[in-house]
């Protein structure tokens, strides 16, 4: 499975608009079961909003989740990945950024997005599959 198939193979990239209020933000995560919501202006990503961010800033700064919007919630200084990035650039990324959600492009349009989540499952059948060659390779254990 290659970073292009992962961010093609999401179900559904969830976006919304700047002016979405918190409360149809939090009825979208729930409706789509999705954690986070691109905030898009036009076709171009501007910010991305998380289920953490609705906690923090509404719940937790008791704002008013009907007059609070996606703009004042989003994360604006959007981390993306590029459809060619590497899996290992993109962790990177991740790591460097402290993100775990980024947006996929490709050739300046949003195709998707990727998640820590689905990284480690992609990781995780890698090294599956090299175990599984160093099982073939191996001796057989002696009883």
């Amino acid at each position: 499975m290659t970073l292009e198939s992962l961010a093609r193979d999401r179900e559904e990239l969830v976006t919304a608009g700047p002016g979405t209020t918190a409360a149809d933000l939090a009825d979208l995560m729930k409706a789509h079961r999705v954690g986070s919501i691109v905030v898009e202006e036009g076709d171009r990503p501007i910010g991305i909003v998380t289920d953490r961010d609705l906690a923090l800033a509404v719940v937790g700064g008791r704002r008013s989740a009907t007059e609070t919007t996606a703009r004042d919630l989003m994360t604006g200084d959007l981390v993306t990945a590029d459809i060619s990035d590497g899996v290992f650039e993109v962790c990177q990324k991740m790591s460097e950024h402290g993100v775990r959600r980024m947006p996929v492009m490709d050739e300046g349009r949003l195709v998707g997005i990727l998640t820590l989540d689905d990284l480690v499952i992609l990781l995780e059948d890698e090294m599956g599959q090299l175990s599984s060659v160093i099982q073939a390779e191996s001796p057989p254990h002696q009883s």
